[in-house]
């Protein structure tokens, strides 16, 4: 069935802010679904009060509505506009719920919309369990023995027919909210009464935990006439009992048999057919008894989810893309596939390489909170990397997560404490996989480490591969490795920085340049779909250690844009945000933009928004090789948040040219000590500081500038490792852990200025004008992370006189920084004198707040006066804001409920939305400016 023309303008609800279990990737499929449906010359409309996203951008949509995601922003969406229908399949469960309440208070009806993609009966048969359980049992497909409670007395009388251990399951939550394992009697009560209050219907099902079990997921996709292609296969390398999300998860499956993974796809099609009038992407999970090879289906989701973006990525096979035309009447064999352009969208994609996902955490932000790793997930984002093998994609995974790890060990960070890391096997956190790595190393019995782990034998040998490997490296010195077996080495994922430690006494440079010597070059490979059955037309490209490269080189001139990597507390969508702006405006400027990053869940790692995309760590090695390959104009390292900062200096010491500002103005920003020489030669007022390398030091340098004091490590983001203290025991103790985390860095000393109000502004200098694109103004005190605190456009209580001197101070910092691009200030203000806190040059979290608030388009415009393509005089910029925008942040506490919810200056928001007010009258604002110090803490 072709288009359905009466469809002429849609609504696609968004998830919100990011919070833990609903990330970034539904800003991907948002996106992906806006443009596809825009192609279709359908007029698009988005909700969503997330403004650090490239979804909420003019150049996504038509209509951009940032508003709370409510019932009433609905009603006034649908009486300002004529919408047709609505797409919620496309923001999670945020929107599945939003779309679900205007139905039962008949808002749809009322304005005549049409719910397409999904229909109501659908979303009630898989998010209540009990109704999902009931049609398994009917289709023939089996469940785990459950029951469902409404309450206390229900739960108990399940618990107790049913048999320990259990596991709890609320109804319509996300992220496994509310969820978790029960191992006997005593722990039942807790774990009940949490997850009737999680479920918005006060519902959960107590079920038969199957711990221990595999667990797989399908993507697949439906279209209206009832085809179903599966997209792809994913195995969690962790088994049963710990959520999918938290998972290190592989594609295509890695051991399954054929008559299982045959009956699975099966039963996938089955469950699928039967959840009635649905088209589009939809994600089903099983669990598989490893003796019996028994499968049990644990949920399906009638949406796209965070492994539709990893099975996109993975495949590229766009799933939101083509879900959201088969939303609107298309068959899947009336769709071209996007990669090939030669063959339809109904056929299903073939893997030569393998995928590995590993989820980023920020344990550290979460100061007491229980790490163990079960049913609700906890981590912040994920990177994906892809390999010729499961280990090579495992060791490059491991180089992006950004943990100061340079692959699986060999690295010098390897525990040596068996005891620690028995625990760790048996309790899993952040780390297991190293310690089951660092377990083989001291001779624990692989059979051993099975049983403890309960993860399959075959990824285990995988890894008991490198321990042999690494043992026999060390026969070697770097001039007698023989070549094969240096190849081998590549080919297995190991960085030259590993080989250069395990050998001893050896730079990378010299493994590098040995390697180089004897031939052995990194390969690109391309990811077309179908295992280059067809060709591709899309140039998205992963390394290896082949002989056939197939990235061909263009004589274009060519600018890199270095992304941000996974996703974390400090440093989260907003930078992607700035590097699809970078990319699309680099292309503008006539260049061949390149883009380097390794987030499944993101816009800018899409296929079709750079000219080319390289799937790769962010990490030196992978970086210099695509350089070498690509020969680039120069790389912008603005746009990626600390992760592109810093390469900074690697590219400023092989003399690679850096876009924009230079590393050494980016090096005095950075270095808390010459910024303040700076601004003392400047005459521009700074807290008193000092320098400390020890906690003498550190003692002598605050009884000098006076308590309180915030102490802080140099190069970091998002207040990493920051802390106010009032006295020396507190001082010892912080600056002794600093050294300890970060060793061979410098503790910066800062007097703490108590109770003054805090403020930013964002600003692009050209090296002769400097633009003020914003001033915002903290509701809360000094002392809370920007990140934390509300903050308000423009500002509403600093007088003229403190307004005046930020932008004095904003252009004197630019200019004497040399700034060619963005740059960020921090102030506080007391008793009417400005100190400037810290400037950095780059792309903020706040640039995509003030871009989306008065809508212009900043990063734009910055990127381009990054290339040296234009000065700030070539464009007329219109501010378009009525009254106030405020910047709201979002925080994941629920997921630690044994965390205090404290905020000082190490940021801990996972998120934020977008609030405009009218005036300084509105109710919302004056509630939070009477609460504005209440959280405050060290």
């Amino acid at each position: 069935m072709p288009l359905d023309t009466s469809i002429r303008s849609v609504l696609i609800i968004g998830s919100g802010p990011i919070i833990i279990g609903q990330a970034c990737e539904f800003d991907y499929a948002g996106s992906q679904a806006a443009l596809s449906l825009k192609d279709e010359g359908i007029k698009v409309s988005i909700i969503n009060s997330n403004p650090a996203t490239i979804m909420t951008d003019k150049v996504i949509a038509d209509h951009v509505y940032l508003l709370p995601l409510t019932c009433e922003s609905i009603e006034q969406i649908l009486k300002e506009q004529k919408i047709d229908a609505v797409l919620p399949t496309m923001g999670g469960q945020t929107a599945l719920n939003l779309c679900k309440e205007a139905e039962e208070r008949g808002i749809w009806a009322a304005h005549n919309v049409r719910i397409v993609g999904v229909d109501i009966a659908a979303i009630e048969k898989t998010e209540n369990r009990e109704e999902f359980r009931k049609l398994m049992v009917e289709i023939g497909v089996g469940v785990a023995k459950s029951k469902i409670a409404n309450s206390f007395l229900e739960g108990k009388e399940a618990a107790q027919e049913i048999g320990y251990p259990l596991v709890i399951r609320p109804s319509y939550t996300l992220g496994g909210s509310g969820g978790g394992f029960v191992h006997k009697k005593e722990e039942f009560d807790q774990a009940l009464s949490r997850g009737l209050q999680a479920s918005p219907t006060h519902e959960v099902l107590v079920e038969k935990a199957v711990l221990g079990w595999k667990e797989f997921e399908l993507e697949l996709l439906r279209d209206g006439n009832d085809n179903v292609i599966i997209i792809c296969s994913i195995e969690n390398f962790d088994p049963m009992g710990i959520h999918t999300g938290d998972s290190i998860t592989v594609a295509p499956a890695m051991t399954l048999s054929d008559r299982c993974y045959q009956d699975m796809r099966n039963q996938a099609i089955r469950m699928m057919r039967a959840i009635g009038n649905f088209a589009g992407g939809c994600n089903v999970q099983f669990s598989v008894d490893p003796a019996t090879e028994d499968i049990i289906a644990i949920e399906i989701n009638p949406r796209v989810s965070r492994s539709s973006a990893l099975a996109s990525k993975a495949t590229g096979y766009p799933i939101a893309k083509i879900a959201a035309k088969l939303a609107v009447g298309y068959n899947l064999d009336e769709i071209e596939n996007q990669i090939t352009k030669t063959t339809s969208a109904y056929f299903e994609p073939t893997l030569d390489y393998v995928i590995v996902k590993i989820p980023r955490w920020n344990f550290d932000k979460f100061k007491g909170a229980n790490t163990e790793l079960g049913l609700q997930m906890k981590s912040v984002g994920e990177v994906m990397a892809i390999g010729r093998t499961f280990i090579e994609a495992l060791q490059k995974a491991c180089q992006s997560l950004e943990t100061n790890r340079l692959g699986l060990g060999a690295d010098g960070r390897q525990s040596r404490n068996l005891e620690e890391i028995m625990h760790s096997l048996e309790h899993p956190s952040w780390d297991r996989l190293f310690h089951v790595k660092d377990a083989m190393s001291l001779g624990v019995p692989l059979e051993s480490i099975r049983k403890i782990t309960h993860i399959d034998k075959w990824f285990l040998v995988q890894i008991m591969e490198l321990v042999t490997m690494e043992a026999e490296l060390k026969r070697y010195s770097l001039n007698n490795i023989p070549t094969d077996f240096f190849i081998t080495l590549k080919q297995k994922g190991y960085a030259d920085m590993q080989i250069a430690w395990l050998l001893g006494n050896v730079t990378e440079d010299e493994v590098y340049d040995r390697r180089k010597e004897l031939g052995i070059h990194r390969v690109y490979k391309m990811v077309d779909t179908c295992a280059a059955e067809f060709p591709a037309q899309t140039p998205y490209f992963y390394s290896t250690f082949e002989d056939e490269n197939e990235s061909i080189v263009s004589n274009k001139k060519k600018i890199i844009v270095l992304g941000s990597g996974p996703n974390r507390i400090g440093q989260g969508i907003e930078f992607d945000y700035s590097c699809v702006h970078g990319l699309l405006a680099a292309k503008e400027a006539g260049y061949e933009a390149i883009m380097i990053n390794c987030n499944p869940e993101t816009v800018s790692t899409d296929f079709n928004m750079a000219d080319k995309l390289y799937f790769e760590p962010v990490f030196w090695e992978h970086v210099r090789e695509i350089i070498e390959l690509e020969k680039p104009e120069g790389v912008i390292v603005q746009l990626g948040g600390q992760t592109a900062l810093k390469m900074a200096e690697k590219l400023h010491e092989k003399g690679i040219k850096i876009i924009g500002s230079s590393f050494d103005s980016m090096d005095i920003a950075e270095d808390r000590g010459r910024f303040s020489d700076l601004l003392k030669e400047m005459d521009i007022p700074y807290p008193l500081y000092g320098v400390a390398e020890s906690a003498e030091e550190a003692l002598e340098v605050a009884h000098k500038v006076g308590y309180p004091v915030l102490v802080r490590p140099s190069y970091v983001l998002g207040g990493q490792g920051m802390s106010i203290v009032i006295n020396d025991e507190d001082l010892e103790k912080a600056v002794v852990t600093l050294l300890r985390n970060l060793p061979g860095n410098r503790v910066l000393i800062d007097h703490f200025l108590d109770r003054a109000e805090e403020a930013e502004s964002d600003s692009i200098s050209d090296g002769d004008d400097c633009h003020i694109i914003g001033l915002m103004e903290h509701i809360e005190p000094a002392g809370i992370h920007s990140g934390d605190s509300y903050a308000v456009l423009p500002p509403f209580n600093l007088s003229d006189k403190v307004i005046g001197l930020m932008e004095e101070y904003s252009r004197r910092i630019a200019k004497a920084l040399n700034v060619r691009g963005l740059l960020n200030i921090q102030f506080a203000i007391k008793d009417e004198k400005v100190y400037v806190i810290e400037a950095n040059p780059r792309a903020s979290r706040t640039v995509p707040f003030i871009a989306k608030a008065y809508d212009v388009p900043y990063i734009n415009i910055a990127t381009k006066i990054m290339l040296g393509t234009h000065k700030l005089k070539d464009f007329t910029i219109v501010r378009k804001l009525e009254g106030y925008a405020i910047k709201e942040p979002v925080f994941s506490f629920d997921k630690f409920p044994e965390v205090k919810k404290e905020l000082g200056p190490e940021m801990k928001s996972t998120g934020e939305a977008i609030r405009f007010i009218r005036d300084l009258e509105d109710p919302y604002f004056r509630h939070l400016y009477k609460e504005k110090s209440m959280y405050l803490s060290k």
